[in-house]
Order: C-alpha cells, then sequence, then structure tokens
C-alpha cells in the first residue's frame, strides 16, 4: 500500500524543471533500469541497507546532470553507494543507459526535487557526503532567494548526515560561492574543513572534472569546492 506523504512547507525548490527531448536507447534505459535501479517519492523511507543490499558509505549527489561523473565516482569507489537526484529526464535516461551497459550496481538514481526526497525519503543520520556540484547559482539579485543553499537547507542536511558526515559543494560563480559561505558558516552544527570561511585549495581528486566544468574554465571562469562538516 503507498503511503501517503505529508506535503511540506518550504521556500526552496532543488531544480527548475527542465524538458527534453529522449532518444530511444534513453527511452528503452528508463523502461529496463528503472524498476531495479529507481527510487520513487511515493514509496516513502527507504532502509538503504536494504535498497543496495549491503551496508556500506552512502554518497548522495543533488543534480547530476548528464550522470558523467557520478557514473565515474562510482565506479573509483565500489567500496561506497551512490544516490543521483536528477529532473532533467534525457539525463536520468543516460546514466541509467551506462549504469546497465557497463553493470555498475552500487547507484540508484531518483527523478524527484532533490528536497522533498530528502525530507520524505531519506532518514536522518543515514547519508555519509551530500555533493552539489555547479548548481544554478540564479545571477540576479531579485531571483538569489531561489538558491538551493539556503539557512533550512543546511537544517535539512544536517538532520540526514550522519555524525562527521560532509556536504561537498562546486561552483564557477564567485558570488555564489560566498552565498553558500555565508550560509554555511552561520548555520548551526556545522565546521569548515579548511578553517572558517576557507574553499578547498582545488579540485579534490574524487570530483571528477565535468564538462560543463571544462567549458566554463575554457571561458576563464574559476571554480570554487567548498566543504563543511556535521559538528
Amino acid at each position: 500500500m503507498t503511503k501517503e506523504l505529508t506535503p511540506i512547507q518550504r521556500k526552496v525548490r532543488s531544480f527548475v524543471m527542465r524538458t527534453g527531448r529522449m532518444t530511444e536507447g534513453q527511452k528503452l534505459a528508463m523502461e529496463t533500469g528503472w524498476p531495479t535501479l529507481g527510487l520513487n517519492l511515493s514509496n516513502g523511507h527507504y532502509d538503504l541497507s536494504q535498497v543496495f543490499g549491503r551496508n556500506a558509505p552512502v554518497i548522495f549527489e543533488i543534480g547530476f546532470g548528464n550522470g558523467d561523473s557520478l557514473l565515474n565516482m562510482a565506479q573509483q569507489a565500489p567500496e561506497k553507494d551512490f544516490i543521483g537526484v536528477e529532473v532533467h529526464t534525457p539525463g536520468v535516461g543516460r546514466l541509467l543507459h551506462h549504469v546497465q551497459e557497463e553493470g555498475v550496481n552500487n547507484l540508484r538514481v531518483c527523478k524527484e526535487d532533490a528536497v522533498e526526497f530528502l525530507s520524505h525519503c531519506i532518514a536522518d543520520n543515514s547519508l555519509n557526503t551530500v555533493q552539489l556540484f555547479f548548481p544554478d547559482p540564479w545571477h540576479k539579485k531579485r531571483h538569489h532567494k531561489r538558491r538551493i543553499v539556503q539557512p533550512e537547507f543546511a537544517a535539512l542536511l544536517r538532520n540526514k548526515l550522519k555524525p562527521g558526515g560532509t556536504f561537498h559543494m562546486a561552483t564557477d560563480w564567485q558570488h555564489y560561492a560566498e552565498h553558500m559561505v555565508e550560509v554555511m558558516e552561520a548555520a548551526e552544527g556545522w565546521e569548515n574543513t579548511q578553517g572558517q570561511g576557507n574553499y578547498l585549495p582545488g579540485r579534490p581528486e574524487h570530483r571528477p572534472e565535468t564538462k560543463y566544468e571544462r567549458r566554463g574554465i575554457g571561458l576563464g571562469h574559476g571554480v570554487w569546492d567548498i566543504e563543511y562538516r556535521t559538528a
């Protein structure tokens, strides 16, 4: 029997809905892969040890785009389990295609708003890492309130992460990097792994460089990686 979800009041969504045309291969991957690799908001709380068939560190990525970097991370860290959330359907189909093609078994996919999925489907103190790489920066000042990194979001992640769990962010927009630090420094129960107000010295080895990132660097953009740990 499907559980009823209790609506939650919040101001920020984790995404702007983007539709796109799927290839036939992506459609087939969705049809064949979703029953075993897909996670649904309507299912309510998941027992992650049952989802993956083992107890292992769980990495939760918000907005994986085309999925290449997330797939790479899962392949490079078979001792960890990964959940990726993305609402751009072609990206979901593309990732599912490659997951099935390459036989990756430590990765699951969700096509929902990440904030709702975290709130309704992920138990408190169950994640080791949350990743947020190159979210929409909402450049215009009047749109800054739409940025996902806000005080209520920091509080939600603190509950979902295990003690000592990490929140790793990356952006190529300096003003958003400064906003991220400002929000996280003010949030209760967090500490910057590099010291108050600091950024990581560079892209850590476990985060693959994305196509989007390479394009930005080619255009002269900087990249800021930021990491906080639950205190």
